[in-house]
């Protein structure tokens, strides 16, 4: 092939055995020939009908002229092309000149020709927005590109998108007719809007920083507009005539890509914003039909993380997605959604073949309503690194070390937080923990024990301690034996608290088994909020570290009554300027509608908050998400940044509970401004309120099912929560919060939320 590169294929009568890799090149190599044959077609048939040619007559002509040139033909076919289009490239039969910006200029339009014709041979809408993005916008600085499809009279939904992450796209994937002004702008008069320094008036848009410059621009089939195109660069931008012009030929065939993309049903929120938070791999399929295709419909941040360039595209079919083990996926899926049970198998493929990339292991596939189904997985690379990332993220991971000949038994600090110990009692041995194992797992830490005792092999284990309050954690035991001689003289290991991680699985599982069984409507849908509302808002195990001395400890506990689900949520966030995000809101109401609306309001806040903007810009505008996706709601929160820098804490209320000072052993209700509850009106400018934090000071954020009650008022239920703060001042911040939330004294069967911050530096605390 002229001028052709990449990927050739194998050699002729080679016996190969293809693994993902081999196969990942091999599909690129037959897009690139459908692009480039597509590129062709599109310049012989102009030959045709200006020099009114057969075809084949006018393919030879292509040919003759790569020849007589010297040219490769795909160079040739796109100056056809762009001499035709009015694009400044020259006449069929002219000779290359030798001027080097000429030749420059030459160039630049022949590839971007070729990665229009890339796009327009795409499968999908998301692969088009790839193409454009790496063969084209990239060149002009761009990193990022959005392409929204209209659906209705204002409204615009995600159907395609590049150097985007997964979470972003979902908190962009529908712009409601009350658009920012840029998207209206674009909707309403269809011309371009460039901003080269962000938008002026604030407005919030995708991209890294608010000063980032974007270009939005109209994307129009058959001369009517059918979509908006966001185009993003990292930071401020020169957006001179020569890149607007590169820009808006680009993005020329986006329009026609858009109608290659199937209309299919936005996947649920909440589900979405569940697989999101899992800290192992997750895709979302949708099946059609018990014999139809399977496609990928969301794929989380750890699944895109584990397999890199081969991650799958939302939209592609199952059999792009997973080439070597589609078959099997497809089936697992297709009887969990017959049987509405979960199905498992312990590795994909069944059998490794040399030189294949890490099988999926523990592969996990449960059934989500009628037409979904949720893939889960784990997988291994190089042990040692693999090993050193997982401690480095896991916070509830504790090495141990028993010495069977010394008697001798050390632990890491850690340990005690996962074992529900004080830190002045003595390291208990692996085999003197009995007495704290559940009693339905006492022979598992029995077998556990002998494989490293008697067979001396490594094992794992995971175990339900018993916590002195009568709680229930999972804990999971790792160990090795260590040998001397043939004889076991120590065990080394680690102790990992995986009681999230299973909640979050549990809930999983039991909402999707549930979503056939039940026939209650009502029911099914207060069932559903409960277990998600529990895997999206989990407790913060021990105590987290943030940035500028923060130690943070966060508690959920739901209602008492089982299916009075609220909207409590909370949120502790690093923000790249340095500062640190801390909230806590309640949605009026309970059920579904609340929890869904809660993620909603705490998606927005999180990706609101990396704009840099100020705490009651912030609150402002989750006002305004609230009025325009709330269908009603209300909700009241608290907004606060804190800067490192000079310690200061910055925070707006809409309508919240006055946080509480916890300082040198005195407590303090800081007043809030006085300002509406989100949802009330519309527009609303929120005030804010500041104070300096020094080292020693905890802060505690609450919601109201804290100090509710019946047959008292709010200021008798916040005096007793100053009361209890002085009592237990100086405990250890996370037995603070466990210690205020069991002898809270709210007894309205509400659901709460309590967040301790606590600067260090101060005393020590005991």
């Amino acid at each position: 092939m002229t001028g052709s590169a990449g990927y050739r294929g194998p050699p002729r009568g080679a016996l190969v055995d293809p693994g993902p890799a081999a196969l990942t090149a091999e599909n690129r190599w037959l897009r690139t020939r459908f692009a480039r044959r597509h590129l062709l077609d599109l310049a012989a048939g102009m030959l045709a009908a200006q020099m009114r040619l057969p075809p084949s007559e006018a393919a030879e002509y292509l040919d003759s002229l790569s020849q007589a040139t010297g040219l490769p033909v795909e160079d040739i076919a796109a100056d056809i092309v762009n001499a035709v289009s009015g694009d400044g490239g020259p006449s069929v039969t002219a000779v290359p000149g030798t001027d080097g910006h000429h030749l420059e200029g030459l160039a630049e339009r022949r590839r971007a020709r070729r990665t229009a014709a890339a796009a327009e041979a795409a499968d999908t809408a998301g692969e088009a927005a790839r193409t454009l993005l790496d063969g084209g916008l990239s060149a002009l600085g761009a990193d990022s590109l959005w392409l929204w499809r209209r659906t209705g009279p204002g409204c615009l939904r995600l159907i395609g998108h590049a150097g985007v992450g997964a979470a972003e796209a979902v908190a962009w994937q529908w712009i409601p007719p009350a658009a920012p002004e840029p998207f209206r702008t674009v909707l309403a008069d269809g011309t371009p809007v460039w901003l080269q320094d962000g938008p002026a008036d604030g407005s919030p848009l995708p991209g890294p920083s608010a000063r980032a410059a974007r270009a939005l621009l109209p994307l129009t089939r058959r001369d009517r507009a059918v979509g908006v195109a966001l185009v993003g660069w990292p930071g401020p931008t020169p957006l001179d005539p020569a890149v607007r012009r590169a820009v808006a030929g680009l993005l020329e065939v986006a329009g026609t890509v858009l109608d290659t993309e199937e209309t299919d049903p936005t996947p649920a929120p909440v589900l979405v914003d569940v697989l999101d938070a899992l800290a192992h791999p997750a895709v979302l399929l949708r099946l059609r039909g018990p014999h139809g295709t399977a496609s990928v419909e969301h794929v989380n941040d750890e699944a895109v993380a584990t397999l890199g360039s081969a991650a799958p595209a939302v939209g592609a079919s199952l059999a792009r997605a997973f080439p070597l083990v589609h078959t099997e996926l497809g089936r697992l899926a297709r009887r969990a959604l017959s049987t509405t049970h979960p199905q498992r198998l312990a590795r994909l493929p069944v059998a490794a073949r040399p030189g294949e990339a890490s099988p999926l292991l523990d592969v996990r596939v449960l059934p989500a309503g009628d037409e979904h189904a949720v893939v889960l997985w784990h997988t291994v690379a190089a042990p040692g690194l693999a090993a050193a990332r997982a401690v480095a993220r896991l916070q509830s991971v504790a090495p141990f070390r028993d010495s069977l000949t010394g008697g001798e038994t050390v632990w890491a600090p850690q340990a005690y937080g996962i074992l529900g110990m004080d830190r002045a009692e003595a390291p208990v041995p692996l085999p003197d923990l009995r007495d704290r194992v559940h009693e339905d797992d006492r022979a598992a830490l029995t077998k556990l024990l002998a494989v490293l005792t008697e067979r001396q092999a490594g094992a794992q284990a995971v175990l339900r301690i018993v916590l002195p309050d009568g709680t229930v954690r999972h804990v999971q035991v790792a160990a090795e034996p260590l040998i001397d001689d043939g004889v076991v003289t120590a065990v080394a290991g680690v102790y990992q608290n995986v009681s999230d991680s299973r909640r979050t699985e549990a809930a999983l599982t039991a909402t999707f088994d549930h979503l056939t069984a039940l026939h209650d409507q009502s029911e099914l849908r207060h069932h559903l909020a409960l277990q998600l509302q529990q895997a999206i808002v989990p407790e913060v195990p021990g105590l987290q570290e943030l940035p500028g001395g923060l130690v943070v400890a966060a508690r959920y506990r739901p209602a008492a009554e089982e299916y009075r689900v609220g909207g409590d949520w909370y949120d502790v966030l690093a923000l790249p300027s340095g500062k640190v995000l801390v909230a806590v809101g309640d949605i009026a109401g309970h059920g579904i509608d609340s929890v869904t609306g809660m993620v909603a309001l705490r998606n927005a806040q999180r990706a609101l908050a990396f704009t840099g903007h100020s705490a009651r810009h912030l609150m402002g505008w989750l006002n305004e998400v609230t009025l325009r996706t709330g269908g009603g709601t209300t909700a009241t929160a608290v907004c606060a940044l804190y800067d490192p820098q000079d310690h200061g804490l910055v925070w707006s209320s809409a309508g919240h509970l006055p946080m509480l000072l916890l300082r040198e052993g005195r407590a303090r209700l800081l007043d809030p401004p006085q300002d509406i509850l989100l949802g009330a009106v519309s527009p609303f400018t929120y005030r804010e309120q500041r104070i300096g934090l020094r080292p020693g000071d905890t802060l505690l954020l609450y919601t109201d099912g804290l100090i509710e009650r019946r047959h008292s008022g709010i200021d008798e239920g916040l005096t007793r929560l100053a009361g209890e703060a002085e009592r237990l001042a100086g405990r250890e911040t996370d037995l603070l919060v466990d210690e205020l939330l069991r002898t809270a004294t709210g007894d309205t069967d509400d659901d709460t939320s309590i967040v301790a911050v606590h600067v260090r530096g101060g005393q020590p605390e005991r």
